[in-house]
């Protein structure tokens, strides 16, 4: 059990990483309307919200220029420029892995979702946190486009937040990690069956923590801050 430093309350969450699992999953357009219309409050946040962290992580991918910058091309969402990846295996990648934690975000079952950098030594080194926490009370019906005008002052504000990164080796690695409230049962869903638990390894102090942005509402609150390692963990 540990003290989540920015919440001040205490969790004691799974971390589990996605891995990449290459297969052809196709839906007919109509299939995904009429799940769209029949959709409980819950199911719109998570829609919405799994859309917005696609968008979210490829931005802070290329902040930390992990990549060249030729790796990406500039988009619109929600009237906002954004970075979209342009290598088909990178982008399948945060697309699948996103999208692989719709269900459990729906049921409010994940707890944060993480973009981990790593050194040479898969240390983590920067850790960008999406905390989430979707109202499985709210039976109201969700007014999206509210919803999706708070979501994108995060990529606004994200997009700003360059000069938070301490800087990055270029030997580094990154991946996304989802750490959940309870564990998805594996045999229950597919989507239960991509993940698995991840031998990530966690520093040994409280890290330090700087707030980016965060939203509170009825339906939704959200909260993205940056983490890295406590002076004394540099020094262990």
């Amino acid at each position: 059990m540990k003290e989540d430093e920015y919440s001040g309350h205490k969790t004691d969450p799974l971390s589990i990483v996605c891995f990449l699992q290459l297969e052809c999953v196709g839906e007919l357009n109509l299939k995904k309307m009429e799940r769209r219309h029949n959709q409980t409050p819950q199911g719109q946040i998570a829609r919405v919200l799994v859309e917005f962290l696609e968008v979210a992580i490829t931005a802070v991918v290329f902040l930390n220029g992990v990549y060249p910058s030729g790796a990406f091309e500039r988009r619109r969402y929600r009237n906002v420029v954004i970075q979209r990846a342009r290598h088909p295996q990178l982008r399948y990648y945060i697309h699948a892995t996103v999208t692989g934690l719709l269900p459990f975000v729906q049921k409010g079952m994940v707890e944060t979702v993480a973009v981990i950098f790593f050194n040479a030594d898969n240390v983590p080194l920067e850790k960008f946190v999406f905390k989430l926490a979707v109202n499985q009370a709210y039976g109201s019906e969700v007014e999206e486009v509210d919803l999706e005008i708070s979501l994108r002052s995060f990529l606004i504000k994200l997009s700003n937040s360059k000069s938070l990164s301490k800087g990055l080796p270029p030997d580094c690695r990154w991946e996304i990690t989802a750490y959940f409230r309870s564990l998805p049962e594996t045999g229950t869903s597919k989507e239960a069956e991509l993940w698995i638990p991840t031998d990530t390894k966690q520093w040994q102090q409280p890290p330090l923590i700087t707030p980016i942005k965060s939203m509170s509402s009825e339906p939704l609150c959200l909260q993205l801050y940056l983490e890295h390692p406590s002076l004394s963990e540099s020094l262990l």
